[in-house]
């Protein structure tokens, strides 16, 4: 299977990124790793490159890791179009105080415009 995860520079993002790497030593997918622009965000895309970089290390699994400019959600979703991804990977969604999940602009607005199979990471 060809996986695209979309990595932004969250504590989850990197939880994410963590699963994905697991799951992929297990059953031998292509990964490549896109790299968003949040500004917002705990860490920059150069701290996530470098931590992405260490924790494949860690691993058996050789990814290709691009970095995205603009909107991370667009951005993430142009991407999947241009390439022959069988599932794309986020991590999103908090739960609500009555245990619904709630999802941000980003993670809502990927679910609703991907060309392929999203997979969400909570």
């Amino acid at each position: 299977m060809n996986v695209l995860m979309g990595l932004g520079g969250s504590d989850q993002s990197i939880k994410t990124l963590r699963r994905t790497i697991s799951r992929t030593e297990e059953v031998g997918d292509d990964l490549t790793i896109a790299i968003l622009e949040k500004p917002e965000s705990k860490r920059s895309q150069e701290e996530m490159r470098d931590r992405t970089v260490a924790v494949l290390a860690e691993s058996d699994v050789d990814a290709e890791i691009v970095t995205l400019e603009g909107d991370p959600g667009s951005a993430l979703v142009d991407y999947a179009e241009q390439g022959e991804f069988d599932q794309l990977v986020i991590g999103g969604g908090t739960l609500s105080p009555m245990g619904k999940i709630q999802l941000g602009p980003i993670t809502e607005f990927v679910l609703l415009n991907a060309p392929t199979t999203v997979k969400l990471v909570r």
